[in-house]
C-alpha cells in the first residue's frame, strides 16, 4: 500500500510513521507513506497556499491552484484508489471504513487547514471525506495520522500476530472483551476463573457475553436489535 500525504504542515507528521506498528510496515515494504508539502507546488511567488473567503468573516481558505497542483502530480504518475479530504464533516471512521481501506493499492490524505479548503476542490478533486469525530482539530495532520494507523495495522503480515486484529473492538460491532496477563492473582485481584480453565469453547462463550455486555453498557448505540 501507498499512501500520499498533502500538508502544510509536514513536520507535524514526522513522529507517527516513524514509531511502533507504522515503523514495522515501512520496513517491511508493507506500505509506503509519503509526505508532501502543499507550499512546493505554490506558483505563489512566496509560496502562499491561502486567501481570504468571498464570503468575508474570519479565517483563511486553502487555494485552489497548490491543491490541485498536488493531486495532479500524484495522479499523472498512478491510479489513486481514494482521494479523502479530511474534514469535521466527513463520513465517521470507523472500523469496517478501516477494513475497505485497507485493501486499497494507492491512497490520497489531504490535510485540511485554516477555516477550510476551496469547495471546489471538494467537488472536483475529493472522492472521500472522513471525520474522526465531531469536533474541529488545528489542522487535518492528526486526523491523517489516526487513519493510516487505523488502516495500516490490518495490512497482512504488518502485526506479529495477524489474528489479532481481527479481534479488535468494533470488528463485529462489539466492544472487545476484558483481557488479563500474569499473575493470575495480585493483591487479592484475581483472574476469573473461567481464564484459567484451559476449555477453549467455554472461554470463547464467556469472551463473547462480556463483549456484548460491555457493549449495552458503554456503547449501546453499536448494537442492532439482533442484540
Amino acid at each position: 500500500m501507498r499512501i500520499d500525504i498533502l500538508t502544510v504542515v509536514p513536520e507535524l507528521l514526522e513522529s507517527p510513521f516513524n514509531h511502533s506498528i507504522i515503523k514495522r510496515a515501512k520496513e517491511k515494504k508493507l506500505a509506503e507513506i509519503h509526505i508532501h508539502n502543499i507550499r512546493d507546488f505554490s506558483e505563489d511567488k512566496h509560496k502562499k497556499v491561502d486567501d481570504y473567503a468571498f464570503s468575508g468573516g474570519a479565517g483563511m481558505v486553502m487555494t485552489i491552484q497548490p491543491v490541485e497542483s498536488a493531486i495532479l502530480h500524484l495522479t499523472q504518475q498512478r491510479k489513486y484508489d481514494h482521494i479523502i479530504y479530511t474534514s469535521p464533516d466527513g463520513k465517521r471512521l470507523n472500523q469496517q471504513m478501516a477494513n475497505g481501506l485497507s485493501i486499497a493499492k494507492n491512497i490520497i490524505i489531504l490535510c485540511g487547514h485554516y477555516k477550510g479548503i476551496d469547495q471546489r476542490i471538494r467537488e472536483h478533486l475529493i472522492t472521500q471525506e472522513i471525520s474522526i469525530g465531531d469536533y474541529v482539530l488545528t489542522g487535518g495532520e492528526l486526523a491523517a495520522a489516526v487513519i493510516c494507523d487505523a488502516i495500516v495495522r490490518l495490512i497482512p503480515g504488518v502485526l506479529s500476530d495477524e489474528t489479532s486484529a481481527l479481534t479488535d473492538s468494533f470488528q463485529d460491532d462489539l466492544l472487545a472483551p476484558p483481557v488479563y496477563t500474569r499473575p493470575s492473582e495480585y493483591k487479592g485481584w484475581k483472574v476469573p476463573d473461567i481464564l484459567l480453565s484451559g476449555n477453549s469453547k467455554k472461554i470463547e462463550e464467556w469472551q463473547m457475553e462480556q463483549a456484548l455486555e460491555r457493549t449495552k453498557k458503554l456503547r449501546p448505540d453499536l448494537l442492532n436489535d439482533d442484540f
